[in-house]
């Protein structure tokens, strides 16, 4: 994968003419709209991405490659912590809350799945029942004392969040790593493996 492009980020650009046979109509229907791709783990060939289509149903995701040369626009999940959330009044006061929780920790972070798709888009993807996704970076070892730290913090707000760790190797649920005697479920861009390690 292009090292300047990582899992989770936005990528504007893709046709439906750069679609495999057989897709759903869907699928290209949003490209026909220009919304983004997501970058999701995978292997392809050299000059190729891995992304996934959204549609608007929760079962509506296409799994497909896009070519580097048809990106034209970029956004990862902690640029969306800049965006006016007086723009998003339905998502304000959760963020908000998120917001200044995460800041206590020294660790870069942002918004993914359906929360950060609606922040970079405008468009509306969230509903009641969606939970907050977070991406948190974590190019050094964090100890399982330090991530439990950071899950109480989250949980005591009392909204639902699903935090990802994302590690020089791969991404590791929060959860699962801070609270997981033995080995935890790692995600490459090739393969998912358990490790006692996450980091090594």
């Amino acid at each position: 994968m292009n090292r300047c492009i990582q899992a989770h980020d936005l990528l504007w650009g893709m046709s439906p003419h750069m679609l495999p046979d057989n897709v759903p109509d869907w699928a290209i229907q949003v490209l026909l709209e220009q919304k983004p791709v997501v970058v999701r783990r995978g292997m392809t060939k050299i000059h190729m991405i891995p992304v996934g289509i959204r549609g608007e149903q929760r079962n509506q995701r296409f799994a497909t490659e896009m070519p580097t040369q048809a990106i034209i626009k970029t956004v990862s999940p902690e640029s969306l912590l800049a965006k006016n959330l007086a723009f998003f009044p339905h998502l304000q006061h959760k963020l908000q809350q998120i917001y200044t929780t995460m800041q206590s920790f020294a660790l870069p972070w942002g918004y993914t799945g359906s929360v950060g798709y609606e922040l970079a888009t405008g468009l509306k993807t969230v509903n009641q029942n969606s939970d907050v996704d977070l991406l948190i970076r974590t190019e050094q070892f964090i100890s399982k004392s330090e991530a439990q730290i950071i899950l109480t913090a989250l949980e005591n707000l009392g909204i639902n969040i699903d935090v990802q760790l994302q590690t020089p190797l791969g991404g590791v649920a929060l959860k699962e790593w801070a609270r997981t005697a033995g080995e935890v479920l790692l995600k490459q861009n090739d393969k998912a493996v358990l490790v006692k390690n996450p980091w090594h």
